[in-house]
């Protein structure tokens, strides 16, 4: 069995910062261990360093068994990657090599047909079958099946840049647990799944014999899948590691009553302190006065001594201070309308009338065309007018359809984006960004700017360039973006996906307190609860509107 032991990890960014700061636990064999904590605390990087991919600079990993990784990418691959390629990507050291190997020379084969690549090609062949790529292709086979709906030979060249962000994730996880691995990393596994593929994710972490690690934010997966909860706790010198050892369920009320504990500890630790740093300004006074105070004196001084050198017990970890403030305008009553509109290739022809003010989620399972229709708002609607065009720079890639949607008087949408891929931003400081402004919104003071970083809990990333944010960092500061902009239709797609546990709550109250309307797509069944009305994308291609949340919409079933 498979087993991970941390022991005392330090890891400096490298402008000296301590990000890690004697990091220690252990992942027993067979049991699902989460890793949490506050978005920027860490967590990916102490992954990438369990991986190999990063080395600590103090501080060791051991680990035994074959270990298979779903990186933090996987989800949002654009680029020309295919399905083969992400399959691979889950394959051991020495199959990642035959299959590139296989993959250069059949290139080569369509340029040239001199003999030695056609040997060169025989070999790669051979070597791919001696390192068990034939009986790994069997097995792709029922992964490409049980994530796609297609066998593997129809799927290995698709790009995966057409699979949806859940699609995506399920097929490689269906890999890592059908392989050979016994121990498992997995940097969020639950982003982009749908309900139905996050009940069949915690339904295989509880049937699986592997050992796995992940992070996640979710709390129902949490509760129904981890078995032992690791806490990343940021503090002055780098975060530490706090070990629960059950679930999400009683994680919450243990959290609280260790750190009242610490609380108690420490307010016993400043009492005996001030007594004795009274004791010993009280015998040096004597002492000045008095010879036989002398020895008296030295001895108060050796106890303080010795009880500062003992130190402080552990403080109460430092909390993340998130403070949205979504701000919005009053619009026209009928904000969104729909009229027979078809999402070409996706759904069949719906209308809809959303209305100032309303809180819409949008449902449905991966690839129903949930995010198509987020963007078609994105980009201002059906022929927008001028005042319907949104707040920000990147660019909206068009959404075909047929039928209308309009946007009514005074809205001016403001979209976050699932994989929070903005061009416009990358290279860029998150506070030069805030203080040049654009078209959309206007430029800070660098002091205003700082205090609007603080709301968010990223004063600490003034000086980082968006691109080299957490995950989570990145979608605090989208939402910021948004705050600032004037947006007063809110189009969020899978907005949570990214946020720490504490974030995810600063966030609805926020959206709670928005002048707006505000349209989610989600499969975060917590989050889902704050809303109002739920427009559902049905597998049999209609979309409906629900009085309560509807998690069980299976694949839309469409030729693939």
């Amino acid at each position: 069995m498979a087993h991970i032991d941390v022991s005392d990890i330090q890891y400096f960014l490298s402008d000296g910062t301590q990000l890690l700061g004697g990091v220690t636990f252990k992942v027993t064999a067979g049991s699902k261990t989460a890793l949490i904590g506050p978005n920027g605390a860490g967590k990916t990087t102490l992954f990438k360093i369990i991986a190999g991919d990063l080395k600590a600079d103090e501080g060791a990993v051991s680990r035994s068994g074959g270990m298979g990784i779903m990186r933090q990418f996987v989800g949002q691959v654009r680029d020309e990657s295919t399905v083969r390629d992400l399959l691979v990507s889950t394959a051991s050291a020495d199959l990642a090599a035959a299959a590139k190997a296989v993959d250069e020379t059949e290139a080569l084969m369509l340029e040239s047909d001199d003999e030695k690549v056609q040997m060169r090609y025989a070999q790669a062949i051979i070597d791919w079958g001696d390192a068990g790529g034939y009986e790994l292709e069997t097995a792709w086979d029922k992964v490409c099946m049980a994530a796609l709906g297609i066998p593997f030979d129809r799927a290995q060249y698709r790009l995966a840049s057409t699979l949806s962000g859940g699609e995506q994730k399920r097929l490689v996880l269906e890999a890592l647990f059908e392989g050979p691995d016994e121990l498992l990393l997995l940097d969020e596994p639950d982003n982009y799944l749908d309900v139905p593929g996050k009940r069949w994710l915690e339904a295989t972490l509880n049937e699986s014999s592997k050992t796995v690690f992940f992070i996640s934010h979710d709390r129902e997966l949490l509760n129904n899948a981890a078995t032992r909860i690791v806490t990343l706790e940021p503090g002055l010198s780098g975060a530490t590691a706090w070990i629960h050892g059950g679930a999400f369920g009683s994680y919450v009320d243990a959290r609280r009553e260790r750190n009242e504990r610490f609380e108690e500890l420490r307010k016993r630790w400043d009492e005996e302190h001030a007594k004795l740093k009274e004791l010993v300004n009280m015998y040096k006074n004597k002492a000045a006065f008095r010879s036989d105070m002398a020895n008296r004196y030295q001895a108060a001084q050796t106890r303080l001594a010795k009880f500062l050198e003992v130190g402080p017990p552990q403080a109460i970890p430092l909390e993340q201070n998130v403070n949205m403030r979504l701000k919005g305008g009053r619009t026209a009553k009928r904000a969104v309308v729909a009229e027979k509109l078809e999402l070409t290739g996706l759904m069949k022809p719906f209308s809809n009338e959303i209305w100032f003010g309303d809180r819409v989620a949008i449902l449905g399972s991966n690839g129903s065309g949930k995010s198509h229709f987020l963007r078609l708002l994105a980009a201002g609607g059906t022929d927008p007018e001028r005042e319907h065009l949104p707040v920000s720079d990147f660019e909206i890639a068009p959404v075909p359809h047929t039928g209308t949607v309009k946007l009514g008087a005074r809205i001016r949408p403001g979209f976050f984006a699932q994989t929070h891929s903005r061009p416009d931003l990358f290279g860029r400081t998150l506070l030069d960004i805030l203080h040049r402004g654009d078209e959309h919104r206007s430029g800070l003071a660098r002091e205003a700017a700082s205090g609007a970083l603080d709301n968010y809990g990223l004063a600490g990333q003034a000086e980082q360039k968006y691109d080299s944010l957490s995950g989570g960092q990145q979608a605090r500061f989208q939402i910021l973006l948004l705050q600032l902009s004037g947006a007063t239709l809110l189009l969020l797609d899978e907005p949570t996906d990214n946020l720490d546990l504490h974030s995810g709550e600063a966030l609805e109250r926020a959206i709670d307190a928005f002048e707006g309307t505000v349209l989610a797509v989600t499969h975060d069944r917590w989050f889902a609860k704050s809303f109002d009305r739920f427009l559902v994308f049905g597998s049999d291609g209609k979309v409906y509107e629900s009085a309560e949340p509807v998690w069980d919409e299976k694949r839309v079933e469409r030729a693939r």
